[in-house]
């Protein structure tokens, strides 16, 4: 994802990469990187030297990676996957005092999609039985993907049902970047919703685009829905 990053912010003309975060100094050797861009295996220096920080690193660095930006004093995008409840509510304390964007999907298609199958659980109520299936590469880690549970708490919650009670189906397979689908059925019909991601650029580009939004924004925790408002930003 790092090189997606670099290069959905390289083709865009109101940002320029400041920094980057690197395990050791010779991974940097791969990055396409223009000049003065610092490259650190320090995340505080890393986050002080940008006015934005997007990590899509791992959740065993995301409170390192809050600290950071809590010390600097700068926003924070996060699209890591897997986050669990300590991890959460760390990104829920921060959000007190700084803006974050944090989604478990970044893709536009996704909020959309999300949008949709509410408001079909909504009118369809609990006389359809919902399916969610998700396929992804064979090596993600989490299981079902966080845009699987994300779809999933949305329907459980336009229903007034437990999320706990959704029924995934989950399949890794080759190199699949991301495919969904979510299937309303009855004894008389099948109403089905699908996104499928082709490359994994669209991640990156989304999470430019939140990184984009975020500055200036009061502290707080938003998502896509608010980064793709027209009630949040006219301009976009």
């Amino acid at each position: 994802m790092g090189q997606a990053i670099i290069g959905s912010i390289a083709a865009r003309d109101d940002m320029q990469l400041a920094s980057v975060w690197v395990r050791a100094a010779g991974q940097a050797e791969s990055l396409k990187l223009t000049a003065g861009t610092l490259v650190s295996a320090d995340i505080r220096a890393v986050a002080a030297a940008a006015d934005v920080l997007i990590d899509f690193s791992l959740p065993q660095a995301t409170a390192e990676v809050i600290a950071a930006v809590s010390d600097a004093a700068v926003p924070l995008v996060i699209g890591v996957s897997g986050l669990e409840d300590a991890q959460l509510q760390l990104l829920d304390t921060a959000a007190s005092s700084l803006a974050i964007v944090y989604d478990r999907n970044m893709s536009l298609g996704v909020a959309l999609l999300e949008d949709a199958v509410r408001q079909a659980a909504a009118v369809l109520g609990t006389d359809f039985d919902v399916q969610v299936q998700e396929t992804h590469h064979i090596h993600k880690l989490d299981s079902p993907s966080g845009t699987a549970l994300k779809l999933g708490e949305a329907i459980a919650a336009a229903r007034g049902t437990e999320a706990g009670d959704m029924h995934y189906e989950v399949e890794r397979r080759g190199e699949v970047p991301g495919d969904h689908t979510v299937i309303f059925s009855s004894a008389t019909e099948k109403l089905t919703f699908a996104h499928s991601v082709t490359t994994r650029q669209v991640f990156a580009d989304g999470a430019v685009r939140a990184a984009s939004w975020v500055i200036g924004k009061a502290p707080g925790q938003y998502s896509m829905h608010d980064v793709l408002s027209k009630k949040t930003d006219d301009s976009l």
